[in-house]
């Protein structure tokens, strides 16, 4: 049995909010998270042996059994017992180091789709629990819809979110999440926010002229860091400005978005930047490596292969 083109969507956080630190090191947060529609993307064969071979290029500088991808199979063969193993091929388009949540979708559709190749009958909540100890992003891939998370990310709460699009941009360097959090320079006292003002604002403000002129809600604490670290993270946003929209880095960095009504929005925007690139501006060439526009999604395209 096969699964072909099994997707792992990117995630973006449309604030982020640190609002303490745990005994144990772990910061508490506050954030929205929300699947966009671009994609990493599986195949997986099954094996009678036992085995988990996981085929295409390696993480640099990652050994295979530390692999997020070989982790998870691993953690569902031990808590099912199963003697079934897999031959898992994966082609990457989430960036690593984004802030855009490839690693954790990674693990989460790994999770989802080997519970059905192996037929071991896990239902969501079982899914997540397994999920936590291999990040605090992978639940929320398994809870399968928008949602306003507390906690470390792993207290979800779904939540309603307008049809929108995002131009996500790239810029040249990519962050090691433990580098943000470990920082002096973090604000860890962020004032908690109630949810229901959140979704409230979210309905009241409409785009003008297909982008966002009016700024986001709250903000991602982490930005400031960011920029003091990887000045092509604040380049990118600079330049983005200087375009007249509005943008946000998502996660730890480094990718920023900016949100429009729709895709084709979006797409023009996208192509916005390009012409200046192509226009010889040296300056937004050297500060964006990749652009993508993608819809908003309204839940993960696995949730239904989930009780």
């Amino acid at each position: 049995m096969t699964l072909y083109d099994v997707p792992a969507p990117a995630k973006i956080n449309l604030f982020l909010h640190v609002t303490g630190r745990r005994p144990d090191g772990y910061h508490l947060l506050e954030t929205v998270f929300r699947f966009i529609g671009l994609y990493d993307t599986f195949d997986f064969d099954l094996r009678t042996d036992g085995l988990i071979v996981r085929e295409g290029d390696p993480v640099p500088g990652l050994a295979a059994d530390d692999d997020l991808v070989v982790r998870a199979a691993r953690a569902l063969q031990r808590a099912t017992g199963t003697r079934l193993g897999a031959q898992i091929r994966y082609r990457k388009a989430i960036p690593a180091g984004g802030g855009l949540g490839g690693g954790s979708s990674d693990a989460a559709t790994v999770l989802i789709a080997l519970n059905r190749l192996w037929s071991c009958g896990l239902g969501r909540e079982q899914l997540m629990a397994l999920a936590l100890p291999l990040g605090a992003d992978v639940p929320v891939f398994i809870f399968g819809e928008s949602a306003f998370a507390r906690g470390i990310g792993e207290e979800l709460v779904p939540v309603d979110l307008p049809d929108r699009a995002y131009v996500i941009v790239q810029p040249p360097e990519t962050i090691p999440t433990a580098v943000i959090f470990s920082s002096p320079y973090l604000t860890r006292d962020s004032k908690p926010v109630i949810m229901s003002v959140f979704a409230d604002w979210q309905k009241e403000h409409a785009p003008n002229n297909g982008f966002f002129k009016q700024g986001m809600f709250g903000s991602n604490v982490l930005s400031s860091v960011a920029q003091a670290g990887f000045p092509g993270v604040r380049a990118a946003e600079q330049c983005l400005a200087s375009l007249g929209v509005t943008p946000r880095m998502s996660g730890s960095g480094a990718c920023v978005f900016v949100e429009f009504e729709n895709i084709s929005q979006a797409i023009l925007f996208k192509q916005k930047i390009f012409g200046k690139i192509q226009h010889c501006n040296a300056e937004l060439a050297a500060v964006i490596r990749n652009v993508w526009a993608c819809p908003g999604l309204t839940e993960h395209p696995l949730k239904s292969w989930v009780n």
